[in-house]
């Protein structure tokens, strides 16, 4: 198939160059699975296999791209997308800067982060990894709801400029598990995400979910008095929130448009905990690599933040184009985030609540509807759902009903930190829209920072 794929491109190309312009073309190919669980039962299994096939022409200043949902034996179909878009870059205004058209040195291939046997998941495999995740949890009054997503991806590009063309196959695997009691209204949620098979451990999800319904079954259920928390952050918040400041934090265009939290001048300046060591790091795998960016630049380790200090922001090519940048081999459908894990031996949720504590803790595992409030305070707002607890100093645990954290980014990475956990944990990030991205940020299994106050708290679930 990878031959037929990079063929079906040099056609293409060959056509292309026929064009008053020049042409950039951008092929993706994924098989997408998505089964869903409601009221414990499968409420939706689907499957999908889509090509879809983006054509940029650029004339000098400008560009026009046109994308078609296609097939590989759709070859006059394909040629008539390129006449589309070399017909709509003559009429369109031309950019304030010159673009730059992608030009590939060489031909590049990676299918590292391609498992086969993930790629044969089957029905019953689904199945059987839910069913391992949940046992003996499920009741009359606790039912199971959620997702298992899975696919293969892979993208191809070539453009009028060379011969060369690139090529990616990834494969991933999303699961999200959730037991939700009918009467009372509470929900606990598990997660994992997975580049291959071996990545999965449904053992682990069913531990996570078993304790915390243990938790939410037996101990007290109350409205939390607003005040500043110490709060530990699970995997989920934390890949969230570093997804926000992939945005609005070291964005070089978002910043140069007035988007973003920091500055050129906080370059080489200490802005985040000493504690916190962020990097694009292209070599692991379970953040479904890019090991060269689109435009054909080898990617290495790029670090955003070293002990707390920025190191810089992130140009893909057309930012760097528009506004005189060096571009930092950025122009990629994801980065490769990884946070260093820390010092605190803690690896569970079982562990973080047996350990012995000075103060109270707040543990928040996950932000429900998080959204932006302020992009140049890297203020963000998000409610706690799916199983937060109160651990109290003197051992007990409260379950805490949904409380609002709404702070910034800045503060809840900087010098209020007090520990991050030594193991780390992929976190997959993935968007439903549109076409497949997997999509992970490697982070610390816990996240500890002081301090934080809590705006509302909600009097139920």
């Amino acid at each position: 198939m990878k031959d037929r794929i990079l063929q079906t491109l040099h056609d293409l190309r060959t056509y292309a160059r026929t064009k008053a312009c020049e042409i950039a073309l951008f092929y993706q190919e994924e098989d997408s699975s998505l089964v869903r669980f409601a009221n414990s039962a499968i409420s939706l299994n689907t499957n999908e296999h889509l090509i879809r096939l983006e054509i940029t022409a650029y004339a000098g200043r400008r560009r026009a791209s046109y994308e078609m949902i296609t097939d590989l034996n759709q070859l006059a179909e394909m040629r008539q997308g390129i006449d589309t878009a070399a017909e709509m870059v003559a009429h369109v205004q031309p950019l304030a800067y010159q673009p730059t058209v992608p030009e590939f040195e060489s031909s590049f291939s990676d299918e590292s982060a391609y498992d086969p046997a993930l790629a044969d998941f089957t029905n019953a495999d689904k199945l059987a990894t839910f069913n391992a995740a949940v046992t003996g949890l499920e009741s009359d009054d606790l039912q199971l709801s959620g997702i298992l997503s899975n696919g293969v991806n892979t993208l191809a590009q070539i453009s009028t400029r060379s011969e060369a063309t690139q090529f990616f196959r990834t494969t991933d695997v999303q699961v999200t598990a959730v037991l939700a009691h009918a009467a009372e209204k509470w929900e606990v949620q598990a997660e994992q995400s997975a580049q291959q098979r071996s990545d999965l451990a449904p053992e682990l999800l069913q531990d996570e979910l078993a304790f915390l319904v243990e938790r939410f079954t037996h101990d007290p259920a109350e409205q939390l008095p607003l005040g500043s928390y110490d709060l530990v952050l699970g995997p989920a918040a934390t890949a969230e929130l570093l997804s926000m400041m992939n945005w609005i934090g070291f964005h070089g265009g978002y910043m140069m448009r007035g988007y973003s939290c920091l500055s050129e001048a906080r370059i080489g300046q200490q802005v985040l905990s000493s504690q916190i060591a962020l990097v694009d790091d292209p070599t692991r795998r379970e953040t479904f690599p890019f090991k060269r960016d689109l435009m054909g630049v080898p990617r290495e380790r790029f670090p955003f933040f070293e002990e707390g200090v920025f190191r810089g922001f992130a140009w893909p090519q057309d930012d760097a184009d528009e506004f005189g940048k060096r571009p930092t081999g950025h122009t990629v459908p994801h980065a490769n985030l990884a946070v260093a894990g820390g010092t605190e031996d803690v690896g569970s949720l079982r562990a973080l609540v047996d350990a012995p504590r000075d103060r109270d803790l707040l543990y928040i595992p996950f932000l429900h509807y998080m959204n932006i409030v302020n992009p140049t305070q890297g203020l963000i707002t998000g409610s706690t759902r799916f199983g937060a607890l109160l651990l109290r100093q003197d051992g007990d645990v409260v379950v805490p009903y949904n409380v609002r954290l709404t702070q910034s980014v800045l503060a809840l990475f900087g010098e209020q930190v007090a520990w991050l956990s030594r193991q780390t944990v992929p976190y997959n990030t993935s968007s439903s829209y549109g076409a497949r991205n997997p999509t992970a940020i490697i982070v610390p299994r816990f996240v500890r920072v002081n301090g934080m106050p809590i705006s509302h708290a909600n009097a139920s679930f």
